[in-house]
C-alpha cells in the first residue's frame, strides 16, 4: 500500500470516527423522546421557536420588580431557560416554581455551579476549587464531586451545571480562571473534567465544558475585555483543545464557547470566538462534530459586549452557530433581530430548527416532558447534609501537598525533644483552626508579635517553627500573595530556624518567595477552609498520610507533579462518624444521656471522646467545672483520671519490663521486692495480683490512723501547713505530710491481712507495690517515668501527675470538697487519699488528662503497641495482658486491664467484644477500647464534687448506656 493511499484510509477512519460521535443529549427511549421534541416544536409559533434560544439571568435575592421582569420575559418572549445567580435556596426555588408554572414550555434551568449552589447561593456547601481537586490523585473521587453536587442541582430544579472547566491554567497571572482549573498538566486536566462531568451525568443532571476553545493562558478577563490567545494552530490543538476533543468523545452535554480573540483560527480582528462561525461551527460543529448544545459565554461580558449592540451581538452569536444564547443585555430586541433576519431568510427554518429542537431534546432528556415543582420542605437541610463535609474531608485528605521535604522532617516523628512554635501570617490574626488542630498532637506555642526583632528572639527557645500562611477562603479569586513585610519576616523565620511553611492559598503565592532554600518543609493546602487547615496539621503530625501532586508549575523548583508522599504514623486523626461506618444521626443521641446527666446534677460537667479505625469521631464537651457554671468544659479541661491511672501509668511500665524479659507473669513479690519476703504476700505472682485474684484487701484507709483520736480534724502529729525538711510530703494545697509516714503505708499492706477464700477481690494494693518496685528499679519517680517513657513521645501533653506543676488551676476541674480530712476543694491535687499521702503520685491514682491524650494512649494499645511511629510494645505483648486467664474462676479481669463482664453485671454495656479492654475510675472516669469494632470510647468526669457520695452516675449506668448508643451507631465493620 503506497503512502498516500495509507493517508486516504488514515482520513476515512478519522473521517468516520467523527462521523460516528454520539449526541449526547439522546436519551435511550429516543423515539418517544423524539416525538415529544417534534410536537413540541411543531405546536410553537416563530416568536416562541425564537425565545427557546434565551437563557436570561436572574438573582434570587433582587428586588419583586427585577424577579417580575423575567415574569414578563416568559410570557411575552417565550424564553426557554433561566440562569439563576446570585441569592438563596429558598428564595430561587419558590422563583423557581413560579416561572415554571407560567412557561408554555418548561424552562431549562442553569446555575454556575463548578465548586457547588455555593458559587452562587449562601446557605449551600461549597466543594474544594478545581484547583484543589487537581492535586488528587483518585478520579473516582472527582466523580464523587461532580454527583454530590449534581444531587444538589436536581434537588434545587437546577437542569444544567455550567462545569466543569476545563481550561488549562498554564498562566499564573490569569485573572479569573486560576483556582477554577484542575491545572496546567493537559491529561490531568482533562481525566479530572470527565470524571466530574461523569458524576453530574449519573445524577441526571447535564454538563458543560468551559471556555471553549481555551481561556487558560491569558493575563486578561473576559469580563472586563477581551482577550487574546495568540497561539499558532498547532500550540492550540495540542494543549488548548485537548480537553475539549477528549471531553466530548465522552459526550459533554454542552460547550461553552468564551469570549475570546484567536487569530489562528479567526482572521478577523479582535473578533470574540463567541462569535465566530468558523470557531464555533467550523471548528466545533463540524471537524470535532460536536453535536451538543452550544452556549455562549454570557453576552453582557465585556469580551463580547463591547463588540457591537445589544441585538446585534446575539444575531451574530446566533449566525455563528451558538443554540443558546446566554444572558442577553436586550432580550426583546434581539429577538426581534433574529426573528427579521429569519423574515429574511437569513436564517433558515432549518437552522431555526437544529437549534431549538436540540433545547428542546435537552430538556426531555432532564425529564422536563414531566416537569415535577421543586419541593422546598426540607430544601436546606437536604443541601447541607453531613455527606458533604464526609466528601469535603476526603477530597482535602487526598489533595493537600508536601512539595518540599528535607531530611523527611514531615510528617513530624519525634514530640519527645521538638519544642514547636506557631507562627500565623497573611489575613487570620487570631488562633486558627489550623493551631487548634496542632495541638492535639503536641505542645504548640503560639508566637506572635508586631515587631520582628522580638518575634525572632521569642523563637529562639525553640527548635521548630511551623508557619500557617491563611488567605481568604470566601472565593477562589481572591488574593493570594504576599505582603512585602510578610516576606521579608518569613525570610528571617527561616534563616534562624527549622521552618515548615504551610501556604492555604492557592500555589502561585510561593512564586513571591525569593528563596525557599531555608524551608526544611513545604506544605500547600489549597484553601483556608477549616477543613483544610485540620487535615494539614493531622497530615504534618502523621495522623494521615500526605497524597496530594502539585497541579501546576511554581517556579522551576516546584514543576506541575511535584509530590512527597508521606507515611502514616497510626496517629489518632479526626473526621466524620460516616467516614468510619458510624451514622452520625445515631451517635448524636449520647448528646441526650450527657445532658440528662449534668442536668439532673450527676456531674458539673463531662469530656467525651469517640473514635474508631483510629479516627475521633466524636468529641464534644459539657457542663462546668463546678455547679456555680463559672467554667465551661472545653477539650483542654483536665480531670483527676482516679484508677485510670493503673492502666495509663503504672501498667505500661511493667508491661514494658516483661518484655524486656526482666520480669514475667509468673514473677513472685518476693523477686522485686525483698522487703516481702517472710510475709504472707511474698509468693505472690504478677499475675494474679493484677487480675485481682490474690487474696488481697480492696483498699486501706490509711489517713485514718493520721487522724485526731476523736476523727474531727488531721493530727499535727502527721501533718504541718507549712512545708519543712520534716513534713515534706504534699497532700493538698497547705497540707504537708511527715515524710517518715510513707514507710508506715508499705508496712500496713504487708501486715495486711489476705481473703480467707482465693477468689475475686478488686484490689488497689498492688499498685502501692508495684509502684515501690518500679520506682526502686529505675531510681526515678512514676511522674519522671511515665513522662520519658510514654507520654511525651505520644504527645500526651495534658496528661500527669502533679498537674499543678504544669497547668493553671482553673484548666482543671476539682474532684470533691473533702469535710472529713482534708478540709479543703481539692483541685489540682489527687482525690485518692492513699494516692495524696504519697505525694500524689500513685500506682493507682494521680494521673490526671484530658479526654484526647487518654484516648492516644487507648489507640496505642488497640494499635497492638504502635502510636505515632513508635512500637512501645509488641502484639504479643499486648495479647499477654489483655487475657482473662481466671474467667474460669469467674473473674473477668485480664492481666491490669478490666474486661467485659461474665454475667450479667460489669463495667460495659455487654455488647462490646470479649477481647475489649479498659478501665474506670471512682472520679467519674471510664475508658475502654474494643480491637473487634476498632472502637476507643472515653468518659471523663468529676461526679465526686462536690461529694463523693454523690452516685446518680453509677447507679444510673450513664457510662455503659452511652457505650450502648456508641455500638448501635455502627452501620457496617
Amino acid at each position: 500500500m503506497t503512502i498516500k493511499s495509507l493517508l486516504y484510509l488514515f482520513l476515512f477512519v478519522s473521517i468516520s470516527a467523527l462521523a460516528q460521535q454520539k449526541n449526547p443529549l439522546k436519551t435511550e427511549d429516543f423515539r418517544v423522546q423524539k416525538a415529544w421534541v417534534d410536537s413540541t416544536y411543531n405546536s410553537m409559533n416563530i416568536d416562541q421557536k425564537i425565545g427557546q434560544l434565551f437563557m436570561v439571568d436572574i438573582f434570587s435575592s433582587k428586588s419583586k420588580a427585577e424577579t417580575d421582569k423575567i415574569k414578563n420575559l416568559i410570557k411575552e418572549n417565550y424564553i426557554g431557560g433561566i440562569i439563576f445567580s446570585k441569592g438563596g435556596p429558598m428564595r430561587q426555588a419558590k422563583l423557581n416554581n413560579e416561572y415554571q408554572e407560567i412557561a408554555n414550555v418548561p424552562l431549562l434551568i442553569g446555575m454556575d455551579a463548578e465548586w457547588g449552589l455555593a458559587m452562587r447561593l449562601d446557605s449551600t456547601y461549597a466543594f474544594p476549587w478545581n484547583m484543589t481537586l487537581g492535586a488528587i490523585e483518585d478520579n473516582n473521587l472527582i466523580k464523587k464531586t461532580g454527583a454530590q453536587i449534581a444531587k444538589h442541582c436536581k434537588r434545587l430544579g437546577v437542569h444544567i451545571n455550567f462545569a466543569p472547566v476545563v481550561d488549562i491554567n498554564n498562566n499564573p497571572a490569569n485573572p479569573i480562571i486560576g483556582n477554577r482549573s484542575f491545572g496546567e498538566n493537559k491529561e490531568n486536566v482533562t481525566q479530572k473534567a470527565i470524571a466530574f462531568m461523569e458524576g453530574m451525568h449519573s445524577e441526571g443532571v447535564l454538563s458543560s465544558a468551559k471556555h471553549f476553545p481555551g481561556h487558560g493562558d491569558t493575563d486578561i478577563d473576559s469580563h472586563k475585555s477581551l482577550p487574546t490567545l495568540d497561539f499558532t494552530k498547532h500550540r492550540l490543538d495540542s494543549l488548548e483543545l485537548y480537553p475539549f476533543k477528549k471531553i466530548i468523545k465522552k459526550n459533554v452535554s454542552s460547550i461553552m464557547i468564551g469570549h475570546l480573540n484567536v487569530p489562528a483560527l479567526e482572521p478577523r480582528t479582535n473578533f470574540p470566538s463567541s462569535l465566530s462561525k468558523p470557531i464555533v461551527t467550523g471548528l466545533l460543529q463540524e471537524k470535532l462534530n460536536y453535536k451538543g448544545l452550544v452556549f455562549t459565554d454570557a453576552l453582557n461580558m465585556r469580551g463580547a459586549a463591547d463588540y457591537d449592540e445589544p441585538g446585534d451581538i446575539d444575531l451574530a452569536a446566533f449566525l455563528a452557530g451558538n443554540d443558546i444564547l446566554l444572558i442577553s443585555e436586550n432580550v426583546p430586541k434581539a429577538a426581534q433581530k433574529i426573528k427579521d433576519a429569519y423574515l429574511e431568510n437569513e436564517i433558515t427554518e432549518e437552522r431555526l430548527a437544529h437549534s431549538v429542537k436540540k433545547i428542546l431534546a435537552a430538556k426531555y432528556k432532564v425529564g422536563l416532558n414531566n416537569y415535577q415543582p421543586v419541593d422546598t420542605n426540607y430544601l436546606i437541610e437536604d443541601l447541607n447534609s453531613i455527606r458533604n463535609d464526609i466528601l469535603y474531608a476526603e477530597l482535602m485528605e487526598n489533595a493537600i501537598t508536601v512539595v518540599k521535604n528535607d531530611k523527611a522532617i514531615l510528617p513530624i516523628e519525634d514530640l519527645y525533644s521538638n519544642k514547636i512554635a506557631y507562627v500565623n501570617l497573611g489575613d487570620s490574626l487570631t488562633e486558627t483552626s489550623f493551631l487548634q488542630e496542632l495541638k492535639k498532637y503536641a505542645k504548640v506555642d503560639h508566637v506572635k508579635s508586631d515587631n520582628l526583632g522580638d518575634l525572632l528572639y521569642q523563637l529562639k527557645s525553640y527548635n521548630l517553627v511551623i508557619v500557617g500562611y491563611h488567605k481568604s477562603n470566601a472565593s477562589p479569586w481572591k488574593s493570594y500573595k504576599f505582603t512585602e513585610k510578610e516576606l521579608v519576616w518569613l525570610h528571617e523565620i527561616a534563616r534562624t530556624n527549622k521552618t515548615i511553611l504551610n501556604v492555604f492559598a492557592r500555589p502561585y503565592a510561593l512564586l513571591d518567595i525569593q528563596s525557599t532554600t531555608n524551608l526544611e518543609g513545604i506544605v500547600i493546602g489549597y484553601q483556608n477552609s477549616i477543613l483544610a487547615q485540620q487535615k494539614t496539621a493531622q497530615i504534618i503530625f502523621g495522623a494521615l498520610p500526605a497524597k496530594g501532586k502539585l497541579p501546576v508549575s511554581v517556579g522551576e523548583n516546584f514543576p506541575s507533579g511535584t509530590q512527597f508522599k508521606t507515611p502514616s504514623l497510626h496517629r489518632l486523626s479526626y473526621g466524620y462518624p460516616e467516614s468510619v461506618g458510624v451514622n452520625s444521626a445515631k451517635l448524636h443521641k449520647i448528646d441526650a444521656i450527657a445532658e440528662l446527666a449534668i442536668n439532673e446534677e450527676m456531674t458539673p460537667g463531662l469530656q467525651m471522646i469517640v473514635a474508631r479505625k483510629g479516627k475521633v469521631i466524636y468529641q464534644k464537651n459539657f457542663g462546668y467545672h463546678t455547679y456555680d457554671k463559672l467554667l465551661k468544659v472545653t477539650d483542654s479541661t483536665i480531670y483527676d483520671l482516679a484508677s485510670l491511672t493503673k492502666i495509663m501509668a503504672t501498667l505500661p511500665l511493667v508491661m514494658e519490663l516483661e518484655q524486656e524479659n526482666k520480669i514475667d507473669l509468673n514473677t513472685r513479690l518476693k523477686e522485686i521486692l525483698p522487703f516481702t519476703k517472710g510475709s504472707n504476700k511474698e509468693n505472690i505472682t504478677l499475675k494474679d495480683m493484677l487480675s485481682h485474684y490474690a487474696g488481697l484487701k480492696a483498699w486501706i484507709p490509711f489517713y485514718a490512723a493520721t487522724m485526731s483520736e476523736d476523727g474531727t480534724h488531721a493530727s499535727p502529729k502527721y501533718y504541718r501547713s507549712e512545708k519543712s525538711e520534716e513534713f515534706n510530703v504534699p497532700v493538698s494545697e497547705n497540707f504537708y505530710m511527715r515524710k517518715d509516714y510513707k514507710d508506715s503505708i508499705y508496712q500496713k499492706i504487708i501486715d495486711s491481712d489476705l481473703l480467707k477464700k482465693k477468689e475475686y477481690k478488686y484490689s488497689d494494693l498492688p499498685y502501692y507495690l508495684l509502684k515501690k518496685f518500679l520506682e526502686r528499679y529505675y531510681s526515678a519517680s512514676l511522674d519522671y517515668l511515665t513522662q520519658k517513657r510514654f507520654y511525651q513521645s505520644l504527645g500526651a501533653n495534658h496528661m500527669g501527675y502533679l498537674p499543678l506543676e504544669s497547668f493553671n488551676k482553673d484548666q482543671i476541674t476539682p474532684s470533691e470538697i473533702d469535710d472529713s480530712w482534708r478540709f479543703s476543694k481539692i483541685q489540682g491535687t489527687v482525690h485518692d487519699q492513699g494516692a495524696a499521702m504519697l505525694g500524689g503520685i500513685g500506682g493507682h491514682a494521680g494521673i490526671f488528662s484530658n479526654a484526647n491524650d487518654v484516648a492516644k494512649m487507648m489507640q496505642m494499645y488497640l494499635n497492638k503497641g504502635n502510636y505515632g511511629g513508635i512500637n512501645y510494645f509488641e502484639p504479643e505483648t499486648i495479647d499477654k495482658f489483655n487475657t482473662c486467664y481466671y474467667c474460669d474462676q469467674e473473674v473477668r479481669r485480664g492481666v491490669g486491664f478490666d474486661k467485659p463482664q461474665l454475667e450479667k453485671a460489669g463495667p460495659t454495656c455487654g455488647c462490646v467484644s470479649m477481647t475489649s479492654f479498659g478501665h474506670s475510675g471512682f472520679t467519674g472516669t471510664f475508658a475502654w477500647a474494643d480491637p473487634e469494632e476498632e472502637i476507643v470510647y472515653i468518659f471523663l468526669s468529676n461526679r465526686t464534687f462536690p461529694f463523693a457520695t454523690n452516685r446518680k452516675l453509677i447507679s444510673e449506668n450513664i457510662r455503659t448506656e452511652i457505650q450502648r448508643l456508641i455500638y448501635e451507631a455502627i452501620e457496617y465493620p
